[in-house]
């Protein structure tokens, strides 16, 4: 494991469950965990009794995991720190198809592609569970029980116990067929896909809980239909809401790259801002889904809310918390010191200049094409037109001569300096402000 991955394993071993719940169904309902399932009392008193084996699956459609993925791992996580026993699944198989979705047919990955995001997936998964001790963690691999598998046996084994009926029902699949787009026979046998690996780990490993997002209902439930008429006993299923903000909108959706997992594809500097803009509204239920923090902690934080939400400490602290779970509590810091240099107008060389450079990349940016020297050269003036900062070459010199124009937190006091890669940070990047609040960034591109 990858020392910042064994950081944040060892920062997930250190959790523990709430000792104010009287058993972890409890815990997940006051955390808004629950909004759909089978039997519930059944369900509590399974989750009190006796470690219960249940399993999540992640489908590799994409090379990361997104913030959506995360309210799964946590919930892993919750039901581990109980004395659950996790299995993690990454569908090796299922994501060569696809669940449907609510617009569009997928597009299909080839194998190749597949098997890469395999991989990636399993090492974003495994620092969230513990894979040592008792109720130690297993990774899944749906790939291994149906690769083998003929269109035969899948017909005649599998297959013969759906009704397409009942299939057809199934919110998404009524979305589908019931729109221009229609649904391929690929994608509306994912359930039949889904629910054939629900029994396999019921018969290989005894798992009698599946969970994953309330939008994937219908599947989770394919499985516990499958297993009560093959094997002829009950297995749950565990649906949890989708998140959304205040306002109704979807979480995350407008937020682009800042959802995803992966630090190539959201810095952390992102990721640490996306939950830092967390709305007031909004603050409080995020803390008690992605954060381990307590019942009684999370209700100090709602009063401060309430109190002095100018302050933001719910933010900050959530901020912490879900960043340094992704991406460890050195990166964390190492964010928060950036931050405060770039907009405190601090020592910009003393920050890490990796995290730096993350935080100027996601500054509005200059147009290169304005300028008018060598490569990798631009005048104070020219940065300052070309960032927007100002309308035109005669407001940036006086912006200049009043003393409100820096460069890398350093003030301007000739409009025609020139600035090279040598005073850039890497050797290409650039603060650029206008008084205290207005910045960009300029990219002198590589050398």
């Amino acid at each position: 494991m990858a020392p910042q991955n064994e950081e944040r394993a060892a920062r997930l071993r250190a959790q523990a469950n709430d000792p104010s719940f009287e058993n972890v169904w409890q815990e997940l309902r006051w955390r808004g965990l629950v909004h759909v399932s089978t039997d519930e009392a059944a369900l509590e008193q399974a989750l009190a009794g006796e470690p219960v084996s249940y399993y999540c699956g992640f489908d590799p459609t994409a090379p990361s995991l997104h913030l959506g993925h995360l309210v799964q791992l946590l919930t892993l996580r919750r039901l581990q720190l109980a004395g659950h026993r996790p299995y993690a699944l990454v569908g090796g198989a299922t994501g060569l198809i696809g669940d449907p979705r609510q617009t569009s047919e997928r597009v299909l990955n080839s194998q190749e592609t597949v098997a890469a995001w395999v991989e990636s997936l399993r090492a974003q998964i495994e620092p969230y569970l513990s894979f040592e001790g008792e109720n130690a963690a297993t990774m899944v691999n749906n790939l291994d029980w149906t690769a083998g598998m003929s269109a035969l046996d899948f017909l005649r084994d599998i297959g013969k116990n759906f009704r397409v009926g009942t299939m057809v029902k199934k919110e998404i699949v009524a979305k589908r067929l019931n729109s221009d787009e229609g649904i391929s026979y690929t994608e509306f046998s994912y359930q039949v896909l889904q629910g054939n690996d629900f029994l396999e780990l019921h018969r290989r490993h005894g798992v009698t809980l599946q969970t994953g997002g309330s939008d994937q209902w219908g599947n989770l439930t394919a499985g516990t239909e499958l297993i009560r008429k093959v094997e002829g006993t009950h297995a749950h299923a565990l649906g949890t809401p989708l998140i959304t903000n205040a306002d109704g909108t979807k979480f995350g959706k407008s937020e682009g790259n800042a959802v995803w997992l992966d630090a190539e594809m959201c810095s952390p500097y992102a990721f640490y801002q996306f939950w830092l803009n967390t709305a007031d509204a909004d603050v409080v239920d995020r803390l008690k889904v992605f954060t381990f923090l307590t019942r009684a902690e999370i209700e100090e934080y709602a009063q401060k809310v309430a109190d002095e939400p100018f302050r933001r400490e719910a933010q900050k602290r959530l901020a912490w918390e879900v960043t340094a779970l992704a991406h460890g509590e050195e990166t964390t810091t190492k964010v928060i010191e950036a931050s405060q240099a770039v907009f405190g107008g601090g020592d910009l060389t003393t920050v890490d200049p990796d995290t730096l450079t993350a935080v100027l990349a996601e500054l509005p940016q200059a147009d290169r094409t304005q300028w008018e020297g060598e490569p990798g050269t631009v005048t104070a003036v020219e940065l300052l037109v070309s960032t927007g900062l100002v309308a035109s070459r005669s407001e940036a010199r006086r912006t200049v001569r009043d003393g409100g124009a820096s460069v890398n937190n350093v003030r301007v006091t000739d409009a025609d300096q020139v600035f090279t890669r040598d005073d850039a940070f890497a050797g290409r990047h650039l603060l650029v402000r206008r008084g205290k609040k207005n910045m960009a960034g300029a990219d002198l591109g590589e050398g």
